[in-house]
């Protein structure tokens, strides 16, 4: 059981690596740094938007328009982190 939460643990975090790296993206073809034309630059932002897309979107269906600004990264993030934090606190402890 340890070992399976471990692996969840660790797919959280990996997916939080995955959250910064398409806003970190999306920053850079939107102050026009790298060309999304390149098949490259195309193939990662497809894949990052493929992964990261189905959880972003509820949360951007709930916030308000910011006018340009989306925090909805930010907020997955603050939710993985509290759900790694239920896990290391309360589970980890009763699966010894």
């Amino acid at each position: 059981m340890r070992a399976l939460l471990n692996v969840i643990l660790l797919a959280l975090q990996l997916y939080t690596y995955l959250i910064v790296a398409s806003a970190i993206l999306s920053w850079l073809v939107a102050f026009n740094v790298v060309n999304t034309r390149n098949n490259f630059v195309r193939s990662i932002w497809n894949f990052l938007d493929a992964v990261t897309e189905p959880a972003l979107r509820p949360i951007r269906s709930i916030l308000p328009n910011l006018g340009g600004v989306d925090i909805s990264p930010i907020i997955l993030i603050l939710l993985i982190i509290f759900i790694q934090n239920l896990i290391v606190d309360y589970l980890m402890p009763i699966a010894f």
